[in-house]
């Protein structure tokens, strides 16, 4: 896959579910793209972009890829135990965003969408399979590059969350979704191909935290524990 998987990096996560702080990421979205915007109105007072592609404007578009990584699905019901399924898959969905260069700084707030289907599974034993599965992923982030005419060298972090089953098959079979709520970060390439269609490449890392779920009483309850990394390609319109 050319990339080593580093499942004990950045351990310390963002791990609780919780919709209070998508909303308070959401108002940030919001609020970055306002000052983006008031940034624009305010050029005439501020230092000339340099000469070239001015990647200051608001952007639509879409993107897909390829996503592995690896749940850790553990428990302490009825003796502990401990499975790690490895995972892997595709991803398409959509994005928008709002950027503001000064110079050759670029910096602005991006929020995507992903329909997913990564999952993978793992036997802990005769006729007892552990699976996960990323149903869809998203995230809030802050964008901040360096420019240089049409091409756009940028680091991307923000709040990630996921929608992720976990599902066991021992005889009988039961299968659970939640919510889980993580972080970001990634780094990528972009190149404005005319002055409004974008192509580019992007690298992620997600870590999606530690999700309890009660199973019913034929199974143990468990908590997972997902990381993601992705590579995609992506296609934006400038407005």
């Amino acid at each position: 896959m050319g990339l080593v998987y580093f499942e004990e990096s950045f351990e310390t996560a963002i791990s609780e579910r919780s919709m209070r702080r998508l909303t308070l990421a959401s108002a940030g979205f919001l609020v970055l793209l306002s000052g983006s915007a008031w940034a624009a109105d305010l050029g005439a007072d501020l230092p000339m972009t340099a000469a070239g592609f001015d990647w200051t404007g608001y952007y639509a578009g879409l993107q897909a890829g390829y996503g592995w990584g690896r749940s850790d699905i553990s428990g302490n019901d009825g003796g502990p135990f401990s499975v790690k399924p490895d995972i892997d898959g595709g991803f398409v969905g959509g994005h928008v965003a709002g950027l503001w260069q000064f110079d050759q700084a670029v910096i602005g707030a991006e929020a995507d969408l992903n329909y997913a289907s990564i999952d993978g599974t793992a036997e802990a034993g005769p006729a007892n399979t552990f699976g996960t599965d990323i149903k869809w992923f998203g995230s809030i982030d802050a964008k901040a590059g360096y420019a240089t005419d049409r091409v756009l060298i940028y680091g991307i972090g923000g709040v990630a969350f996921a929608g992720i089953e976990t599902s066991q098959a021992a005889g009988t079979a039961f299968a659970q979704t939640h919510t889980s709520t993580g972080w970001t970060l990634g780094a990528g390439v972009d190149y404005a191909f005319t002055n409004n269609v974008v192509v580019g490449a992007q690298y992620r890392y997600y870590d999606f935290g530690k999700e309890h779920f009660d199973a019913p009483d034929t199974f143990a309850d468990r908590d997972q524990d997902v990381k993601l990394q992705t590579l995609g390609v992506n296609f934006s319109y400038k407005f």
